[in-house]
């Protein structure tokens, strides 16, 4: 049955003797919120039919077994690597990659002295220690006689020390030009600002064996672990019922507890963090945790509310799998108007492009979407829709979740005290959190949110955007050549703007993003 999404997470109560009963997303009156199982409860629940009316009828009970494809990202999360912790809250920790290039932010070299201080951001001129070799793309270096530029060859530096005024590492050109060749080192040429300065490893003299060491210090972020369960009661009599009632015991369980899953999985997406207490009758004051969901930890997100396009698909998988942390593999949980758009693609001028079906490694049947950058596997998740996230979708590194478990699932069947019932429950005591820096949220809503998140929106017009739409720090992704920003603005670059409006000024971000 289809049902217009703004009618999904809507709920109808009616009330029919003393329980009252609740609509499922089907629009069926089979759930009773906060009630035992008992036969006067199911009686009301049905209209008032008493015990002895109860009928004896055929049931489907495949017809309860179709959530098992509902709570995709919960499946994963029990598939990746799972951490046991002895506490509910854990400090997960991400350790970057370190940086590959810096660029310079003013000009130096250009003459006759063989010494410059390289000028560089203040976060990145400590980086560069002493005996550090260096690599400046796009400015060539000398010939081995120090005599003739070699074009495409670039200039090689050689770090001598660190520049006490300013704090910039002072270099020596490798490949510089010399007036001798029995030189040792020559001239440094003309460095421009903006150049990229590409890291390569120390060079030690002969008998060296101490350099500055590399302090690492990983940043840890606060994960809150949220307790989670599921209780059904039973009463004796109603058990002793059920082989004349439409429903066996089984069946119910069964449902409630994919209903527990279900929900489950809507926090793993959406749940906020919070640490507060409650008052307990009989135990005092306790803690209440509640878990971050995944889509509140990531740190880079691509807008893209309009259509998609093969050029988008393929800007997407560069960002993926190009920068420092490179996944094994891709995996896009989609809410089901993102996967209409991507279905919906015209792949008639890319023949290169190849979409097949197959198995992965979780054992789903997934899309797999072949680039040259790698595959990306393409499985709807149910619950995007329900949350409102129909347009969007999370790009995920499968090997970079992990799984924090304080108490491991376990089911209970307690009887309960001073009555002629059994408390049958589930309990588990975990929460999910991503690994690395790949990860990509596609944000298809049309709507900002400001939580300090690196944003991407894919431009594909020759055109800049207009005035009223461009924002400070707004962030495109080229996928054309687009002169109405720049006349070097190239596809596949990045540009931003300083500035809002008509004021605003456009320049290329460089580096890793």
């Amino acid at each position: 049955m289809y049902r217009n999404e703004t009618q999904e997470n809507e709920s109808v109560q009616t009330v029919s003797g003393s329980a009252t009963v609740t609509e499922g997303t089907a629009g069926l009156k089979d759930i009773v919120a906060g009630q035992v199982s008992t036969v006067s409860v199911a009686a009301d629940a049905t209209g008032g039919i008493n015990a002895g009316n109860f009928i004896d009828t055929a049931v489907d009970d495949e017809l309860f077994r179709f959530n098992s494809e509902d709570t995709p990202l919960m499946n994963l999360m029990l598939k990746a690597k799972r951490v046991t912790v002895n506490s509910p809250e854990v400090d997960h920790y991400m350790i970057d990659e370190a940086k590959s290039c810096v660029y310079t932010t003013g000009s130096c070299g250009g003459t006759p002295r063989a010494l410059a201080s390289l000028p560089l951001a203040e976060a990145d001129g400590n980086s560069l220690r002493p005996y550090t070799t260096l690599l400046v793309k796009d400015v060539d270096g000398y010939d081995a006689e120090g005599k003739n530029p070699t074009p495409g060859r670039d200039l090689m530096l050689f770090v001598t020390g660190m520049d006490p005024t300013m704090g910039y590492p002072v270099v020596r050109a490798v490949n510089g030009k010399k007036n001798s060749p029995e030189d040792e080192f020559g001239q440094i040429p003309n460095i421009p600002a903006g150049s990229k300065i590409v890291i390569l490893a120390n060079s030690l003299y002969e008998t060296q064996k101490e350099v500055d060491p590399d302090l690492i210090l990983p940043q840890p972020t606060r994960i809150f672990l949220q307790k989670r369960g599921m209780n059904q009661v039973v009463s004796d009599y109603f058990e002793s019922q059920r082989k004349r009632m439409p429903f066996s015991h089984a069946v119910i369980a069964e449902q409630a507890i994919a209903n527990f899953k279900v929900r489950g999985n809507r926090t793993l997406w959406a749940g906020r963090a919070g640490k507060f207490k409650v008052n307990v009758p009989k135990m005092g004051m306790q803690y209440v945790y509640t878990t971050e969901g995944l889509r509140w930890q990531f740190r880079r997100e691509l807008e893209e509310p309009g259509t998609w396009t093969v050029d988008k698909i393929i800007a997407m998988a560069k960002m993926f799998f190009t920068g420092e942390d490179v996944p094994k593999s891709a995996l896009l949980l989609a809410g089901k108007n993102l996967l209409e758009s991507i279905q919906k693609i015209d792949y008639s001028k890319h023949p290169e492009i190849h979409i097949t079906t197959k198995v992965n490694s979780v054992g789903w049947t997934v899309t797999n979407f072949h680039t040259v950058f790698g595959d990306i596997e393409i499985k709807r998740e149910p619950t995007l829709d329900r949350l409102g996230w129909s347009n969007s979708g999370a790009l995920i590194g499968e090997n970079r979740l992990v799984h924090y478990v304080y108490s491991e699932e376990h089911a209970f069947k307690d009887r309960v005290e001073g009555e002629e019932a059994t408390r049958n429950g589930l309990l588990i005591w975990d929460a999910v959190a991503l690994k690395g820096t790949c990860h990509l949220w596609i944000n298809g809503e049309g709507r900002d949110f400001e939580n300090g998140n690196s944003v991407i929106k894919l431009w594909d017009k020759e055109t800049k955007p207009a005035d009223s739409e461009v924002k400070d720090g707004m962030i495109l992704y080229l996928t054309v050549d687009c002169k109405g920003i720049d006349a070097s603005a190239k596809s596949g670059q990045l540009w931003q703007a300083k500035g809002a409006g008509s004021s605003a000024v456009w320049s290329r971000v460089k580096g890793e993003f």
